[in-house]
């Protein structure tokens, strides 16, 4: 077997890759390989990536070819790419583009709409046989106009896009869009402060990768970038580059205020062209902002969705999914029906906790860019992070309410350790003069910590008044830290935030792991280190979704130092 001691890559029949992280080929390995194959973990000194059918399906996509595919495992691999996977990609990747969804030409004038009729062209009369018998896709299928190719109804462009990535024949859309209502916008050179605002370069490519200069290739996909990498930024480059009316869909009321802050800081928009559509304001504009809350929101479990109006409000051009890992199932059903829209996806991980990144492809579009987390942290671009797991004993007497507890309880239990009071108290004080947040899943614990402490806490009951007046007093170091329930979890601008004790959580959510630890990693002034404190109760249930949870993370590269607490007599 052909040895090459340089090259950095080790291919397995299963479809991961290893990457030795120091061999010499190491970073051309990763450039090479990045675009069409999923990175599963990070460690010191072997990185493992997975090649998946939905992962060649987003390369296929952004226009990779599978010869780039294959040339990059056969230039840097250690040994021989075993036979069974350079065939796969090719299979799975000629798979992609033998749909095609495109406008359906006509010159019939009364059938010219703003949603003009829509056709399937598929490649070979077997797999149009295949597809008519299908029971995921054939009720899509309108009018046979030819052997290859049938009339599809336009509302149904994206039901019928999931389907087909459902039974592995995922369509290229080559439909295009229908124009939203112009919108004059560029972005300031300097903020309103006078502070200079410069683009990152990463920020710029990513935004350009899902326009793709206005070409029916572009206008649709998903940007994932760190927490603290500003994506929000990413958003605004998008909307100067699309010029026209912009739907934006975010996780909260506080990411509204947010957005609205940062477009007015960076961009030459006036008041007058940004509205909130929420509880407090039903507004549009040009430019609108609204919460997956918001259009979910319907006054009976069976009842209609009374704000999904807001689609039609206005001629948008481009909606914007902030959180798109969050994006609520109704939220996937009335995208189906809004893809002659461009629509971009804004994420800091595709990890969805449902399974449904395959919808997320379908209904959003392709990952058009993607930057790791500790390649922007060793640029300076998001703090370097401390990760530390502290275990803590119980008492015997909790010990025994643990051990006596239905199975369903224990986790609970072990969350709400008392002992874990003495410990926040302890990294209070190590960790004095530092900008600190407390976040926890249960509010009986964290009223208790707020009594303790004495800092103030908001959860999802706090007025979004009251929670705007502590997150800017928090801004302004007029408060020592925060404690914040699970709405601390999303898009909380706290940049100076560099310590994190994460008290309780969602019982082994990755997903949530990640976004606690973006809470701290804006860059600071300084370049002090971000600290990132785990409280996990000791031989219990917790220690095992704690395991869970810092898969994301160690995936990443990051490592958990474990701290044990000794336990008192």
């Amino acid at each position: 077997m052909t040895y090459i001691a340089e090259n950095a890559l080790i291919v397995q029949s299963d479809r991961s890759i290893l990457l030795e992280v120091h061999a010499p080929t190491a970073e051309k390995a990763r450039s090479a390989i990045a675009p069409f194959a999923e990175l599963i973990k990070s460690p010191e000194h072997i990185h493992t990536y997975q090649i998946t059918p939905l992962s060649i399906w987003n390369a296929r996509a952004t226009g990779m070819a599978i010869a780039e595919m294959l040339s990059a495992l056969q230039t840097y691999a250690k040994y021989p790419a075993p036979e069974v996977v350079l065939q796969e990609i090719q299979i799975l990747g000629e798979r992609y583009g033998l749909t095609v969804i495109e406008r359906l030409e006509t010159t019939e004038p009364a059938l010219l709409t703003s949603l003009p009729l829509l056709q399937l062209r598929v490649a070979s009369l077997p797999l149009a046989e295949l597809l008519v018998r299908d029971d995921r896709v054939k009720s899509f299928l309108e009018v046979r106009l030819e052997p290859l190719r049938f009339q599809i109804n336009p509302a149904d462009r994206g039901l019928i896009k999931q389907a087909l990535v459902a039974v592995g024949y995922p369509a290229e859309d080559m439909a295009g869009y229908i124009a939203g209502d112009d919108l004059a916008i560029a972005l300031r050179p300097q903020t309103l402060a006078g502070q200079a605002f410069n683009l990152r370069t990463y920020q710029t490519k990513a935004a350009e990768a899902f326009y793709q200069s206005g070409r029916v290739q572009g206008g649709s996909g998903v940007i994932v970038l760190p927490c603290g990498a500003g994506k929000t930024i990413v958003g605004m480059i998008a909307i100067s580059l699309v010029q026209q009316n912009t739907l934006i869909l975010t996780s909260s009321l506080t990411s509204v205020h947010q957005w609205r802050r940062e477009i007015l800081d960076k961009t030459d928009l006036p008041e007058s062209a940004i509205a909130e559509y929420s509880s407090e304001s039903k507004q549009t504009a040009p430019v609108t902002l609204s919460t997956y809350q918001m259009l979910t929101y319907r006054s009976q479990k069976d009842g209609d969705f009374p704000h999904y109006e807001l689609f039609n409000a206005q001629s948008w051009g481009l909606i914007i999914y902030d959180e798109v890992h969050l994006l609520p199932a109704p939220v996937f059903r009335i995208t189906a029906e809004l893809q002659a829209r461009r629509r971009l996806g804004l994420t800091a991980t595709l990890i969805r906790e449902d399974g449904k990144e395959g919808d997320v492809f379908a209904l959003i579009g392709p990952k058009r860019y993607d930057v790791p987390w500790r390649e922007l942290e060793g640029q300076g671009f998001i703090a370097i992070a401390e990760c530390t797991e502290i275990r803590v004993p119980q008492t015997e007497e909790r010990e025994m309410e643990y051990a006596l507890a239905p199975r369903r309880m224990q986790f609970r239990i072990a969350a709400e350790n008392p002992s874990k009071f003495e410990v926040v108290q302890t990294l209070l004080t190590k960790e004095a003069g530092h900008r600190i947040l407390i976040i926890g899943e249960y509010i009986d614990q964290l009223e208790s910590i707020a009594q303790i402490t004495q800092l103030p806490l908001i959860t999802g009951k706090t007025k979004q008044i009251e929670r705007d007046r502590l997150y800017e007093a928090f801004r302004h170091k007029q408060i020592a830290g925060l404690i914040l329930s699970r709405v601390g979890n999303f898009a909380v601008d706290l940049p100076d935030a560099d310590v994190l004790i994460q008290i309780s959580g969602k019982y082994g959510s990755r997903q949530e792991e990640a976004q606690r630890l973006g809470r701290i990693l804006r860059p600071k002034a300084d370049r002090r280190h971000a600290h990132f404190y785990s409280l996990v109760t000791l031989q219990t249930c917790e220690e095992e979704f704690a395991r869970h949870r810092q898969l994301f993370l160690t995936e990443q590269g990051y490592t958990y130092h474990i701290e044990i607490v000794k336990k008192t007599q």
